[in-house]
C-alpha cells in the first residue's frame, strides 16, 4: 500500500535553523501555537464588518479568478487597511520574517508584501486546482531563485472534512511539468493559529469543505522578491492615510520604501521625487 505524504509539524518556539531545515526538505512545514485564541479574535473582531458585507469580490477581473476561488469562497481583501493588530501580528510575526529573510533575502536588498487576504470557504467549496503560487511571475525564466514565500493561517480547527490546504512536499524540486499523484498530497491538518509556511514554488491548494454547516476562515499572507510587481496593489488597497499610522517596517513591506540596489550596481525603484515614500509619509510630503 502506497503512504500517504505528511507535513513535519513543529511548534513556534523551536528554533529557526530547524523551521528552514523542513522548508529547504519539503518546501513546506507547519508551525504551530503561532497565534492565539485571544488574539484571533480581535483580529476577526476588526475585521467583522468587512466580513459581514456582501462579498464584492464576486466580480474578479476574469472568469479564471472567479473559478479559483470558486463561489462557496468569501474573499476579503487589502487586510493591512482593514486590522491593525492584523498588522503588528500577522504582517509582521517575527517567525515569518526571519523565514523570509533567509529564503527571499539573499536575491533581493528587501521584500515586500505580496497579498494579505482572509478566504473562508463555505460548505460546498470544491477543492482548488494544484498550483504554485510564483506562477503569478510565469515569464521570469527558469532556474530561478524562490522568488515568493507563503503562508496560511487556521482561524479554526483545519480538517481535511473542513478543506484543509493540501501540499504535496517536495514538489519544489519537481520539474515543472511533473503532476502529483494523488498519495502525494498531504493535509495541512493543524489546531487554530497554526500556520503552515510554504515557499512560492510547493503544489498546493485548498481542500473541498464537505461540510454541510461548518465554515474554514483562514488568512493568506505572501512575500516576494522586493523588485517584482505584487498581485495586490498595496499602496492603494493601504492608502498613504491609513500606512502613515502603522510601523515603519510595516510600511516598507506594503510598498512605501524603495529598492535600492544601487550598491549592487542595479537599480533605485519604487522612488516619488528621487525620495523614499515612508519619509515623505513621516515629513506630512505624501
Amino acid at each position: 500500500m502506497v503512504q500517504q505524504a505528511e507535513l513535519t509539524h513543529l511548534k513556534y518556539d523551536e528554533p529557526l535553523e530547524d523551521v528552514l531545515e523542513v522548508l529547504d526538505a519539503d518546501g513546506a512545514v507547519v508551525v504551530e501555537e503561532c497565534f492565539g485564541a485571544e488574539l484571533i479574535e480581535q483580529i476577526l473582531s476588526e475585521l467583522a464588518p468587512h466580513i459581514e458585507q456582501p462579498d464584492s469580490n464576486r466580480t474578479h477581473i476574469n472568469p479564471i479568478i472567479a473559478d479559483f476561488y470558486g463561489e462557496h469562497t468569501r474573499h476579503v481583501t487589502g487586510l493591512c487597511s482593514k486590522s491593525p493588530t492584523f498588522v503588528a501580528e500577522v504582517l509582521l510575526h517575527p517567525l515569518m520574517l526571519g523565514v523570509a529573510d533567509a529564503v527571499l533575502g539573499p536575491n533581493c536588498t528587501d521584500y515586500q508584501l505580496n497579498v494579505a487576504h482572509m478566504l473562508v470557504l463555505g460548505p460546498g467549496a470544491e477543492a482548488q486546482f494544484p498550483h504554485r503560487d510564483e506562477d503569478v511571475w510565469v515569464h521570469m525564466p527558469s532556474p530561478r531563485p524562490e522568488i515568493e514565500l507563503a503562508s496560511i493561517t487556521a482561524l479554526c480547527d483545519f480538517t481535511p472534512e473542513i478543506g484543509a490546504t493540501r501540499v504535496v512536499p517536495g514538489s519544489h524540486r519537481w520539474e515543472r511539468d511533473r503532476l502529483p499523484e494523488p498519495h502525494e498530497f498531504a493535509n495541512a491538518v493543524m489546531p487554530a493559529g497554526s500556520r503552515v509556511i510554504y515557499l512560492g514554488s510547493t503544489i498546493h491548494g485548498a481542500g473541498s469543505n464537505t461540510t454541510t454547516d461548518q465554515h474554514r476562515p483562514a488568512f493568506h499572507l505572501s512575500y516576494m522578491l522586493g523588485w517584482l510587481r505584487c498581485e495586490e496593489n498595496n499602496c492603494l488597497a493601504t492608502p498613504p492615510d491609513i500606512a502613515r499610522t502603522l510601523p515603519r517596517r510595516a510600511q516598507e513591506l506594503l510598498g512605501y520604501d524603495v529598492h535600492d540596489a544601487i550598491k549592487d550596481a542595479g537599480g533605485f525603484l519604487g522612488a516619488v521625487d528621487m525620495k523614499i515614500p515612508a519619509d515623505m509619509l513621516a515629513s506630512g510630503e505624501l
